[in-house]
Parts: structure tokens; sequence; C-alpha cells
């Protein structure tokens, strides 16, 4: 076996309704390597100088920022797109974050959409933060599939720097995680790891209780010195209380690190 290169994060999604002081609580309980931070409608996740403070207070490093790219963060940092990802990329440079996680642009984004991959591409030339575009899924009703995203929920259809891998999302697109980390080759810089059973939802499991392979990529990603960073996104909503809550993320966590240092697989 070989010690694993990559950094096992949290996110800050993965304790709500809990906030986002209390993923860095818990991360630094649970011996995370660091955090990534899903900016949204809590202020302190919209705040560097409050996420600074809990950074140093818990001695838990920023790993990531998610730029407010959900339907419910739309007025977060106003509802200009590139705004947002300009505050995203600020928020990283000041923190220390390697990555700004970004979805791909929505449909009805047009002056955005036509110009996002030029726009990515600008942005990594302007700073060592780096932009990971996500693999997100299309939507199905009455037996039609619609992508909301253009020009596609498959970012290597576009094709990026660099990406973040999603394994709920793979899940719900009914994609093959293998396959596509293979496509995204050695672009691939960043990993939500999480499971799903291929329902029309977006699970977030915790990593083995559901049907992705997520072992057998974290393995392969060990096998070939993976050295970006493998962040933990799980719904644990459900949680009957917080006990429940961090022995989820225990889980997640001791599955995340066990995987990551098995060299005995690949990817693609």
């Amino acid at each position: 076996m070989t010690e694993p290169r990559a950094t096992v994060g949290l996110s800050t999604a993965s304790v709500y309704p809990e906030s986002t002081a209390a993923a860095f609580e818990l991360a630094s309980r649970l011996g995370y390597d660091g955090i990534e931070v899903m900016v949204w409608t809590d202020p302190v996740s919209q705040d560097a100088e409050a996420l600074r403070r809990l950074s140093d207070h818990y001695a838990v490093p920023i790993l990531a920022v998610h730029a407010p790219c959900l339907l419910i963060t739309q007025r977060v940092w106003g509802t200009e797109p590139w705004v947002k990802l300009e505050r995203a990329r600020a928020a990283a440079e000041r923190l220390g974050a390697a990555t700004v996680v970004v979805h791909p642009p929505f449909r009805w984004q047009r002056d955005y959409a036509r110009g996002f991959r030029e726009g990515i591409e600008r942005m990594a030339h302007e700073t060592d933060v780096r932009f990971a575009v996500e693999n997100m899924f299309p939507l199905r009703a009455r037996g039609r599939e619609v992508s909301p995203y253009a020009p596609d929920w498959d970012p290597t259809v576009d094709g990026y720097r660099t990406y973040t891998l999603d394994l709920s999302h793979t899940a719900v697109s009914h994609s093959d995680a293998l396959e596509l980390a293979a496509a995204m080759g050695d672009r691939l810089g960043h990993v939500h790891i999480a499971d799903g059973t291929g329902l029309g939802k977006d699970e977030h499991l915790v990593p083995g209780r559901g049907t992705q392979p997520c072992g057998e990529l974290l393995e392969g990603l060990a096998g070939r010195g993976f050295d970006g960073s493998v962040v933990v996104e799980v719904n644990t909503r459900r949680a009957a209380d917080r006990a429940e809550r961090e022995a989820d993320l225990a889980e997640a966590l001791a599955f995340t690190r066990l995987h990551l240092v098995s060299s005995e697989a690949t990817v693609g």
C-alpha cells in the first residue's frame, strides 16, 4: 500500500441544517484534513474574514470554495454570475484555498453560457486558484431527458482545464463514474465523494451505501498518485441528532481514507 497524497476534506454542506461553523468543529474533531466551503445562505459562508477566523481557531485549512451556483443561491453575492466567480476567487486567494468549484451554466443564463468556457480560461490565467467545473445531471420527466445546463451536464463535452467529479451526480445521470474519470484524465483535480442508487434525485449518500464505484475510483486515484482533494459531500439532513450526523461523517472519512491508501486498481 502507498500513503495517500490526496487530502480528505469535509464540505460544509455535509452538516446541513447545522451551520458553517459547525462543519469546522466537526472536521477538527473527526480528523478531516480540511474544509470545502459551500457558499450559500449562511452569512458566515459568504464572509472570508469569518471563515479565516474559523480556520485558524480549529486549525482546519480551507481546501476549496464552492461558488454559489445552486438555484437556492441565485441571489448570494448578487445575481451576476461572473461577479460570483470573481468573489469566489478572491475568497479562495485570501483563504489559501487551491480550488473554486463551479457548475456549468444553466441554459437560461444565455450570455453567461455563451462565454463561459472562454471566461473560465481567462480567469484561470489570472490566478493560481483552479476553477474546477463539476459534472452535473439531466432532468427526466415522462420518459424525456433534458439537460438544464449549457452546453451539457457533462463538462467534458466542452473541455476545461480542471474538473470536479461528483459521484452522487454520476448516479443521477446514469453515467459510468470510472469512464468519466478516465475522460477527465489528468485534468481531474477535485472529487466530491458520495454515493447514489440511480434514482432521479441527487442523494449524496455516505460512500459505500449506494451503487457507485466509490472504492474503486479512490483506489485508482491513489494508484496514479492523485494529489488533489477528495471532499466528503454527503446529505445528513435526516440524521436524528448530532451523534448520528457525526457517525455518518466519521464513516465517510474512514471509507475514503481506507480506499485512498490502496493502489491495486487504476482509473481508465
